[in-house]
This record gives structure tokens, sequence and C-alpha cells, in this order.
């Protein structure tokens, strides 16, 4: 019984030792991914003057058109303060229009213009040559797609104050940690 203990402790220790390696956390795998796909889109994106913020902007209006900015930022896990100059970039490059509510004059509602719902026809063809460059199968994205859109779920249904410290890592039933940092 003591040496199972001596043992916990020491594989405790171990655990400890290791949340703090940069190859540990999700948090940096997912920085690095997310920066370098981002990075391969540009060149696509560049002849339509869209930028990968704007390019998934548009992506969620094509999904929903007269929506008003808080749902619209919300699909997009974007605050106002990044929000407001993308739009104001797309309704200047006539893709979107925004109006206010008549219902609620607080409220701006987007709306996608003639030019904004054509780019849809014309720029259609950039998932599939993200696919292809990203040579990595379509078996293994809808394996990451799927863990990735629970993660983001996880988000979603997160309760914290924006104030609040988020957890470092969850634990899993057998008591181990996982090894990321949020």
């Amino acid at each position: 019984m003591a040496q199972e203990k001596l043992k916990d402790k020491a594989m405790e220790a171990f655990a400890e030792e290791e949340l703090l390696k940069l190859d540990n956390q999700l948090c940096f795998a997912l920085y690095v991914c997310s920066k370098e796909v981002i990075k391969r889109y540009k060149p696509l994106l560049e002849p339509f003057g869209l930028t990968y913020t704007g390019y998934i902007t548009m992506m969620a209006l094509w999904d929903k058109d007269n929506v008003n900015v808080k749902e619209l930022g919300a699909r997009l896990f974007l605050d106002s303060g990044t929000l407001t100059p993308l739009l104001k970039k797309l309704e200047a490059q006539e893709y979107i229009e925004r109006t206010r509510d008549p219902e609620d004059e607080r409220n701006i509602i987007v709306t996608l213009t003639e030019k904004g719902r054509n780019l849809k026809g014309k720029i259609s063809c950039v998932p599939m040559q993200m696919l292809d460059d990203m040579e990595m199968g379509s078996i293994k994205a809808v394996v990451l797609m799927k863990t990735l859109r629970q993660l983001m779920d996880e988000f979603k249904d997160e309760d914290y104050p924006e104030d609040a410290k988020k957890p470092a890592g969850k634990k899993k039933a057998s008591g181990e940690r996982y090894f990321w940092c949020w």
C-alpha cells in the first residue's frame, strides 16, 4: 500500500512537470494550426478582397441572411469590437448592407447585397482547394472536424463570466489530467 502511494506521488510530480511543456499544450497546437491554415487561405481569398474573418462572415451570412449584429457575432465567436470594422469593410466592398432594425433601432441588421450573394458562386472552389492543400485525407478531416465541433460546443455551453478564471485542465474519470491549457 505504501509503495502504491509513493508511486502515485511520483506520477503526480511527473504530471505537474509535464503540464508546463509546450508540446503538451493543446492550446499551442490549436494556435499553430489555426495560424497556418489561415495563412493558406490568404492567397485564395485575396482576389475577392477578403480576409479569413471576412470569408467566414460571408459564409455565415450565406447560411442565414438578414441577421442582427449580435447574433452574427455569436455565430462567429467574435465580439462587436472585431465585427464592426469588418462589417464596415464588407459594406464598403458592397458585399453587405447594414440597416437599423425598424422594430428596435438599437439593433443593426446585416443583409447580403446582390454582389454578396453572387460572391458565393465565385468563391465556392476555396474549400476544395484548401482540402487538397491540406493533404489530410477526408476521413482524418471528418474526425478532426467532429472533435473540434465538440470542443466549440463546450465553449458555447460554458457559463463562466468573462472575468472569471477558466479551468487549467479537466480531469479524466481515472484521476489523470488531460494536458492542455485553456
